[in-house]
């Protein structure tokens, strides 16, 4: 029975450092999304026209006797942009591979990390 209390009191340091550890874990990772709110600052104004476009549309469709578009005139205002819906709204701030020449792959990403873990070059 002594050898039992004698382990648990030599094992109550590391009980507390566990509790610890556990503690800033669930700290650092319920404020980790926290880190994506400086990533970018939008305006809210910044959507407001193209979502206004899009109403306009949608209220013209709507209040149209003939209801919904037929085939023909849904694959015209799709040809005109990315869909019949948004057309062209927002199309300069999609990324494609024309505008993101320099950015980095995952695939160039995981290979410097492992690059830099085992030091090779």
């Amino acid at each position: 029975m002594e050898n039992i209390h004698k382990f648990f009191a030599n094992i109550r340091p590391l009980r507390f450092l566990v509790a610890v550890f556990t503690c800033l874990t669930l700290l650092f990772s319920s404020a980790y999304p926290a880190f994506a709110i400086g990533s970018y600052k939008s305006s809210p104004s910044e959507g407001e026209t193209s979502l206004n476009q899009i109403q306009k549309e949608t209220d013209k469709v709507a209040s149209s006797k003939a209801g919904n578009p037929d085939l023909e005139e849904s694959q015209a205002k799709t040809k005109k942009g990315l869909n019949s819906v948004q057309g062209s709204a927002d199309k300069n701030k999609m990324k494609r591979p024309s505008n993101s020449q320099s950015a980095t792959t995952v695939q160039d990403k995981v290979e410097g990390f492992l690059e830099n873990v085992t030091g090779n070059s």
